[in-house]
């Protein structure tokens, strides 16, 4: 049984959103610019709030920015 990623849009939408930089929504947000890297990175999954912040940060549903993919 292979296991779960959480994969995410956040790149994306920051690029369709003005080209917003990591350090404005890590600012929405209210975490840090080196969070923002890791979550876009795929090396840190958020908590829930954060993960509601920044779909908030972005006015997207939390399943457009967030969605786990498969692997294995």
């Amino acid at each position: 049984m292979g296991g779960s990623n959480l994969d995410n849009g956040v790149r994306a939408l920051r690029d369709q959103h003005d080209h917003m930089t990591q350090q404005a929504l890590a600012d929405a947000v209210g975490v840090s610019r080196q969070t923002i890297i890791a979550i876009e990175q795929g090396r840190y999954s958020p908590s829930l709030e954060v993960a509601l912040k920044i779909a908030q940060a972005f006015g997207e549903p939390v399943e457009q920015v967030f969605w786990f993919s498969r692997s294995g």
